[in-house]
């Protein structure tokens, strides 16, 4: 059954204080732990920044939408992602779940 997460993060103030030379230097080391995501069956989704102009916007200014095979691969992204010290640099939300429909979605919120 495949598994969902979505992350809304924004650069803290750790991160803004960050010379450029670290900051491409920590980027270069998520980009390089990212290589082996598809291997796990691990798909990225989209990453972007937050549309500011919708009702109800989030305050994060960048998200993340990803797809897993299974729970282990959501939690070993969720591992790697904690183990890389970005929670550290960023101010992070995640929100995770199984797959799911619209009637199931209704009947969830009907119990309430």
């Amino acid at each position: 059954m495949p598994h969902y997460l979505v992350e809304l993060y924004t650069p803290n103030t750790a991160w803004r204080a960050l010379p450029s030379d670290l900051r491409q230097q920590f980027l270069d080391g998520i980009q390089t732990a990212m290589r082996g995501l598809s291997d796990l069956g691990i798909e990225v989704l989209t990453l972007g920044e937050t549309d500011m102009n919708i009702d109800q916007a989030s305050k994060h200014q960048f998200l993340g939408v990803w797809r897993f095979p299974d729970l282990q691969a959501r939690d070993a992204l969720l591992a790697g992602i904690n183990a890389s010290g970005w929670y550290d640099y960023f101010d992070h939300v995640n929100a995770a779940s199984d797959d799911g429909d619209f009637a199931r979605h209704l009947a969830a919120l009907a119990l309430d």
